[in-house]
């Protein structure tokens, strides 16, 4: 029995399934770089130079993106996507994907969104939030990704996907 659920389940560390794109900390973020120079912001993370027009030779810093934004634009992905994809159930179920734009950086961020929010939910121009979603689990460890859902919509839709937090 485990001491920290009081159940038999396992505990696992939750861990970013990719390393150093976001935390999962009390308040997680994704992980972006800002050319100091130019003020042009980079997801994924940046590290060998900025790729602003006209100043590769700026520093990089590393900072917190927004966790709100945009609906810029949105698709249903109605196949399975290819490997490093997780298929999530059999058969195969599709899903929406988000592209969020970033009112301070400026800069539009791509996302799955959670299970339950359908193409029907989305519209051009309303606001998002990002979510930390589990997309896989090992026998340690539970592989987070971050997902965009319209902001308010856990609290007004179905239930969302098991150990979706913000």
């Amino acid at each position: 029995m485990s001491p920290a659920t009081g159940s038999s389940e396992k505990v696992r560390s939750r861990v970013p399934a990719i390393d150093g794109w976001f935390t999962v900390d009390a308040e997680p973020h994704l992980i972006g770089t800002r050319c100091v120079d130019s003020g042009t912001y980079f997801f994924p993370p940046e590290t060998t130079m900025s790729r602003a027009p006209g100043f590769s030779d700026s520093e990089l810093v590393e900072t917190p993106l927004s966790r709100t934004g945009t609906l810029w634009s949105y698709t249903n992905a109605g196949y399975t996507p290819p490997e490093p994809y997780v298929p999530q159930t059999d058969p195969f179920m599709p899903f929406c994907i988000a592209a969020v734009k970033l009112e301070l950086e400026q800069m539009v961020v791509l996302g799955q969104c959670p299970d339950g929010v359908t193409g029907d939910d989305l519209e051009v121009g309303m606001a998002m939030e990002r979510v930390i979603d589990t997309l896989d689990t090992t026998d340690d460890e539970e592989l987070l990704i971050w997902k965009w859902r319209p902001v308010g919509w856990a609290a007004a839709s179905a239930p969302t996907s098991a150990g979706a937090a913000s």
